[in-house]
């Protein structure tokens, strides 16, 4: 449970290699459709990067599965100097530093990735970056809300799948 700037904590697995010869960079997953099952990633997606000796960090966004907090679907990036406000970007940041101060053996470069709703909070980590965040892969980020995304179609909104979502996401935690 790394605690954020606001006292809320969130849930995290950190997978270090047991076989680890020298400082290795973070792959970094945060996502809000939970952490519990990461094993999986690392027969398909995630599988040449294992092979290749990175330590592996997964968290469960804040307000999902185990992580505490209030969950706001796409919440909206801060203003510009406002040291109040928390969002997606500063979760990451607060993350990131956590990391760097307590996990043993990293080199102190962190990559990020992720598809989809995951590919969002890749970028919103890039907003204001933290210093030790050298690499992301933002993969088919619902960032354009005109084509080709989910929730529209050529400018369409699809009222069923948009409120079925947004209900199953921000109704229930897992």
């Amino acid at each position: 449970m790394i605690p954020m700037r606001d006292g809320v904590r969130l849930h995290t697995k950190i997978l270090v290699p047991t076989d680890q010869s020298g400082p290795l960079p973070i792959i970094m997953k945060r996502t809000p459709y939970g952490i519990d099952h990461w094993q999986g990633n690392f027969t398909t997606y995630l599988k040449d990067l294992a092979d290749d000796g990175y330590i592996f960090v997964f968290q469960d966004i804040r307000g999902r599965y185990r992580s505490e907090g209030t969950f706001v679907m796409q919440r909206p990036a801060r203003a510009a100097g406002d040291t109040t406000a928390i969002d997606e970007g500063t979760d990451t940041y607060d993350t990131i530093e956590w990391l760097m101060h307590h996990v043993p053996g990293n080199n102190g470069r962190v990559g990020m990735l992720g598809i989809s709703y995951d590919g969002w909070t890749t970028i919103m980590g890039a907003i204001e970056p933290h210093p030790a965040l050298r690499a992301i892969s933002p993969q088919a980020s619902p960032a354009d809300m005109w084509l080709g995304d989910d929730f529209h179609h050529n400018g369409a909104f699809r009222l069923s799948y948009g409120f079925e979502y947004a209900a199953r996401m921000e109704t229930t935690k897992p």
